[in-house]
């Protein structure tokens, strides 16, 4: 089969080129083309991350060693802002973190408590309760719903060791670097620049 009058369609038959209508080609080519130039610039980004980064912790090792400065937490965020104040970027290290097995017990635990107390508060702290253990559409329990009942002020010690068993279970299964960069607008306020192809 000479493949090079025939084109492979999205089933995977060789089609002639000549049986191809004429707006069919032109529209594979505008797609082809705006693809590949748009892996490009993919590649170009992620190469200016590694860079930036390095460049970032570079900086960092060379200040703390120097100037006795320590820049960010344990985590790893800094914020570096230039002379003038004009631009400031960010490195941020976010963490992955889902429940474990042990998510269940402490759902009980809760769910024992709130049958307990009096019905007067069983309905809004059952409907808060509800909420914080839905499951997103990938499946899983949002971690920081889950947190966000630990900053309820209830003093009881079945509810108490439930909140303990809720941190326990919690898994950190990775990290993530984000890089900010930012420009401060007329108004003296630091706008993020774009980099994302849909915000610009």
């Amino acid at each position: 089969m000479n493949t090079t009058e025939m084109r492979e369609n999205a089933l995977g038959h060789f089609v002639p080129v000549s049986q191809i209508k004429e707006i069919d080609l032109l529209r594979n080519e505008v797609v082809m083309e705006l693809v590949q130039e748009g892996k490009e610039l993919q590649a170009q980004m992620a190469a200016f991350k590694v860079k930036a980064m390095s460049k970032i912790a570079d900086f960092v090792d060379l200040s703390a060693s120097e100037y006795s400065v320590k820049y960010g937490g344990a985590k790893g965020n800094v914020t570096l802002v230039s002379f003038d104040g004009k631009y400031k970027l960010m490195r941020a290290v976010g963490e992955h973190r889902i429940f474990d097995e042990r998510i269940q017990a402490a759902k009980a635990q809760i769910d024992e408590c709130i049958q307990r107390w009096n019905e007067g508060s069983d309905d809004k702290i059952k409907a808060l309760v509800e909420h914080a253990f839905r499951v997103n559409k990938q499946g899983h329990i949002d971690v920081n719903q889950v947190l966000s009942l630990r900053q309820l002020n209830i003093e009881d010690a079945e509810w108490t060791e439930a909140m303990d068993a809720i941190a326990d279970s919690i898994k950190i299964t990775g990290t993530s670097s984000y890089l900010r960069l930012y420009e401060r607008d007329g108004n003296g306020k630091y706008v993020q620049i774009p980099l994302d192809p849909s915000k610009l």
